[in-house]
């Protein structure tokens, strides 16, 4: 049974959870012109243009941040979210495979991959609503 206020609280810690996720890629995205050396190192060697890469990849993610905090283009941006996590899911891959890139412990390189899974399912929340 709901009581009075449960359905605002409700709302609130949704916009609030949603409020963070989206930070994150915008932090993330302002992350990839801050510190650009940094994404260039995660970048596979396979892949063309690096730092036209990087630079893109953290334009779109500051957008599909900023998107996901307005209401009209949420779901939009939350399923751009799920297809950038997907992307750039190879690029952590790698740096798992070549953990002297970032002198870890190899268990905080092998984490990073199922966050992704888990950052998609956060997405999908905003997806489906």
């Amino acid at each position: 049974m709901n009581t009075p206020g449960t359905e605002h609280r409700a709302r609130v810690w949704s916009l609030v959870g949603k409020t963070v996720f989206a930070s994150l890629f915008i932090i993330a995205g302002v992350g990839h012109f801050a510190a650009t050396d940094f994404f260039l190192k995660i970048m596979p060697p396979y892949l063309p243009f690096h730092l036209t890469l990087v630079l893109v990849s953290g334009v779109i993610e500051i957008v599909l941040g900023v998107l996901l905090l307005l209401p009209r283009y949420s779901r939009l941006a939350a399923w751009g979210i799920i297809a950038l996590l997907i992307a750039v899911f190879p690029a952590n891959v790698h740096v798992y495979q070549h953990q002297e890139l970032f002198p870890l412990p190899s268990f905080v390189h092998l984490l990073r991959l199922p966050v992704q899974g888990v950052l998609i399912l956060w997405a999908m929340a905003y997806a489906r609503r």
